[in-house]
């Protein structure tokens, strides 16, 4: 993914509000903005909002259907995301076992120095 990309994913995704309308995508399949709107705590507007969000990151397409716009969860889109945050995750496991060895050898010498100067 290009920075850009990461970027959008990770703003569309840090919004709760957004993560709760995925969230109903993809246990739901295809669904419109207003049967959505009618599963959240906010305005169709609102989640019309979310929906354009979603899908300027990838998560969501949309296809009309007669007069209904429907929107369904993109797949390989969502995986990406899920590769992405597990690398993002491995990434800071690695950056604080160091700290934690770091400190735990700081520790270890302080306590010798500590013992010498007793």
């Amino acid at each position: 993914m290009t920075a850009q990309a990461d970027d959008e994913l990770w703003s569309a995704i840090a919004d709760p509000s957004r993560r709760r309308v995925l969230d109903l995508l993809v246990s739901n399949g295809e669904a419109s903005a207003s049967w959505l709107a009618g599963q959240v705590p906010f305005s169709r507007q609102a989640v019309a909002k979310h929906l354009v969000v979603l899908e300027r990151a990838g998560l969501v397409s949309r296809r009309k259907q007669g007069r209904e716009v429907l929107y369904q969860v993109q797949a390989g889109r969502l995986d990406q995301a899920t590769r992405a945050m597990a690398e993002l995750a491995a990434q800071w496991d690695r950056r604080l076992a160091t700290i934690k060895r770091l400190a735990e050898t700081a520790h270890a010498e302080n306590k010798k120095r500590n013992r010498h100067e007793g």
